[in-house]
């Protein structure tokens, strides 16, 4: 009997060292996937704790009290500025903490620190970043800690949430409070996370803290509650009815089905270790001894207040020894279950970093001069292709990404507008509403130009400036009223006109320069894109713009050559275009001062044509005393003049962006691109390739991911090996 009893202790002696094994392992194992996907931004994440509370609901003091010691910056305010991972491991031979600060610039890398250098380090990080603009940053601080009373645990203290009042001077609390939530819960989306929602509150349908946890997790499925300084509410409590309901809430108060069926309920004892006259505990040991004590203490009162004892359930939630045992087998549980699931995502990871490897060598290999010539000539036909296929039309890039509306092309690339200061509705331009892009967006702004221009009416025209216009003759002081009208016309269609030149060139020069990203974004999307060449890329998206700027320079420049000779001297046959119109006024004109003249006498019927002359001179010609009959020459004939001016300008400006803007780009571009890439080809081909850097780059590249590589390769390993050791322990002692 006494050796069936021994073989059996020994039996399940050697069980108990083979689990605590195995889970060490699988704890280490953990920690490398971790910080494996920190470090190099892997798709997958271990499990772990992750706390979320606001500023005052005791979130730091209560990770340390899981851990056993304190390390951490506690205090009033916000303390927590950077997540803090924390990869405990129980370690029954360390007496004090064994801590490990991973780098942040290597985190392959870590160094061993003291609790007081750690604690430094935390505090220094808190301070610089309060003083920045963005007084967050999402990027984890990384401590690996191995002692005596630490849980196998990982567990990552995030920022506490800040609930401001809404009053303007609390503005910029606001903007802390809106930062740390969006942190937070860019935290809480890993699906990975197991969530502890810290409450202070004595009242469970005060939801402070769950707000901002069920947005992410509605159903509490992965999130563990805990009521924070239970030892602060207990005499609070008036009967023992409100205390039942506080333990044992009811489901109407707290929806969802949460991790552990009901809440935990912790109480930290207030005070730091030190020897400093402001400290309580002399050692970690008596901290831990007090948290202990405060468990029985709260156990005693809540059962004085309810006046019975309480079940084993209602125990197994006080106190931070229960949350950290239910945390403990509850991460030990997702650990082993999700062994089998992390073995694949490596196994995918492994090939991903291993076609990566294979994708730099060939790219380092392809750095020599031929090949890189090869390459850059082979773009620059390519990007021709796409440019010449936006321009002649083309619904491959999608027009909700790269399109433009009128009014956003208006906006971004410049209106017409006219002397007045309106602008003609974009309503009424059709396709105004849709998103366009290339030839299409061309074609819409020169419509827009002509019916915009076309509508515009001759600006008014003053008396004084028809009689500042007549002037004196350097042989006679009569009054010259086509000249007059010349005068006029010219100046009002300069001024009217030249902006309106402008407007266009500006325009048009937007909607050719939005071509290279679309371009480049087809060549991306066909995977004829040249990456890691940022410099010959930048060389030719400089050169495509300069070419653009110059040759509507150019087109402009020759468009006003057009509106000046126009508007310099005034040829009949050019301006006067309504001939029809004009002379049906004159006719009317004469009619009238004829009938003025002649009166009701029918004698004077046989008046010859040459008194009626002499008569129009006298009011026009020797008379500058402006009547009306003036008045209305001068009008007719300035609107005559302005009109053809008008139409000659919207033709030739029409004809000219066409052939000396348009134009160009279809068969002068890749001459000047081609023969730009063969001047910097044969000078300085190293620069236009940025050759040293792309390899040092590259290198750099090729290094992290055989690093990246090996890691992956280990961890997978690792998983393997455990995966087997659990299958071997289930069929060993399972059944």
């Amino acid at each position: 009997m006494a050796g069936e009893e021994s073989s059996q202790e020994s039996a399940a002696g050697s069980k108990k060292m083979d689990e605590l094994e195995g889970q060490w392992r699988l704890y280490e194992a953990y920690n490398e996937l971790h910080g494996l996907a920190q470090e190099f931004d892997t798709p997958f994440d271990a499990p772990a704790v992750l706390v979320v509370g606001h500023q005052t609901d005791g979130k730091s003091a209560l990770v340390e009290a899981l851990m056993g010691f304190q390390f951490n910056h506690v205090g009033g305010g916000t303390k927590t500025r950077r997540p803090i991972t924390l990869h405990m491991k129980y370690n029954p031979e360390c007496d004090s903490p064994l801590c490990h600060l991973l780098s942040d610039s290597d985190p392959s890398v870590s160094h061993e620190k003291s609790l007081q250098e750690v604690q430094v380090y935390i505090e220094a990080e808190n301070t610089r970043l309060e003083k920045e603009t963005c007084q967050f940053s999402a990027k984890e601080i990384i401590i690996r800690i191995e002692y005596k009373y630490c849980p196998n645990l990982t567990i990552i203290d995030t920022p506490g949430l800040v609930a401001p009042a809404p009053s303007r001077k609390n503005r910029a609390l606001q903007a802390q409070a809106r930062a740390v939530e969006s942190l937070v819960r860019a935290k809480m989306q890993h699906r990975e996370f197991i969530i502890l929602c810290l409450e202070d509150c004595n009242d469970w349908s005060n939801a402070t803290t769950r707000r901002v946890v069920m947005q992410i997790d509605p159903e509490l499925s992965r999130t563990v509650v805990v009521a924070t300084k239970l030892d602060t509410k207990i005499p609070q409590f008036a009967r023992a009815s409100d205390v039942e309901v506080f333990l044992s809430p009811p489901a109407s108060t707290l929806d969802g089905f949460m991790l552990g069926d009901s809440p935990f309920f912790t109480s930290v004892p207030s005070g730091r270790v030190g020897f400093g006259p402001e400290s309580v505990f002399r050692s970690n040991d008596e901290f831990k001894q007090a948290i202990s004590s405060r468990e029985v203490e709260d156990l005693v009162a809540l059962e004085e207040k309810l006046g019975r004892a309480l079940s084993k359930h209602e125990r197994s939630r006080i106190g931070v020894s229960s949350l950290r045992l239910f945390l403990e087998e509850l991460l030990l549980k997702r650990y082993m279950d999700s062994v089998p699931s992390i073995i694949p995502l490596l196994e995918k990871e492994y090939r991903s970093s291993t076609r990566k490897l294979s994708e730099l060598d060939q790219q380092l290999s392809s750095l020599n001069e031929a090949k890189l010539k090869e390459k850059g000539r082979t773009f620059h036909d390519l990007f021709l292709t796409k440019l010449s296929l936006l321009l002649k039309g083309t619904v491959i890039a999608p027009p909700d990404k790269f399109g433009e509306t009128l009014q956003d092309e208006r906006v971004n690339g410049g209106a017409f507008i006219g002397s007045d200061g309106l602008q003609f509705p974009h309503k009424l331009i059709p396709n105004a509403g849709m998103r366009l892009y290339g030839g299409a967006q061309y074609h819409r702004a020169m419509a827009e130009f002509r019916f915009v221009v076309g509508g515009i009416k001759c600006p008014p025209i003053t008396r004084e400036e028809i009689v500042n216009a007549c002037g004196v003759e350097d042989i006679h002081d009569g009054t010259n009223y086509s000249r007059t009208a010349c005068v006029i016309a010219v100046a009002k269609a300069r001024d009217t006109f030249e902006p309106f030149l402008h407007q266009l060139g500006c325009r048009l020069l937007h909607i050719l320069k939005r071509l290279l990203p679309i371009a480049v974004y087809l060549l991306q999307k066909e995977g004829e894109y040249l990456s890691g060449h940022d410099v010959f890329l930048r060389r030719v998206a400089d050169a495509f713009n300069n070419f653009a700027e110059s040759t509507e320079k150019s087109c402009r420049e020759k468009c006003m050559e057009d509106l000046v000779s126009t508007t310099r001297y005034v040829t009949w046959s050019l301006h006067n275009k309504n001939r029809a119109g004009l002379r049906q006024f004159l006719d009317s004109f004469g009619g009238s001062e004829q009938s003025a003249i002649i009166g009701n006498d029918s004698n004077t019927s046989t008046q010859t044509t040459e008194t009626r002359l002499a008569d129009l001179l006298d009011s026009t010609l020797w008379n500058r005393r402006l009547a009306p009959s003036s008045e209305r020459i001068v009008y007719a004939l300035v609107q005559q003049i302005f009109h053809g001016i008008r139409e000659y300008f919207l033709a030739s400006t029409e004809l000219k962006f066409n052939c000396f803007l348009l134009m160009p780009v279809v068969d002068k571009l890749p001459a000047m691109l081609r023969e730009d890439l063969e001047s910097a080809f044969e000078d300085d081909l190293d620069n236009v390739f940025d050759i040293t850097n792309l390899r040092h780059s590259v290198g750099q590249q090729k290094r992290q991911t055989e690093i990246e590589l090996k890691r992956v390769q280990k961890l997978k390993e690792k998983f393997r090996y455990i995966h087997e050791q659990l299958n071997s322990q289930q069929a060993k002692f399972g059944q």
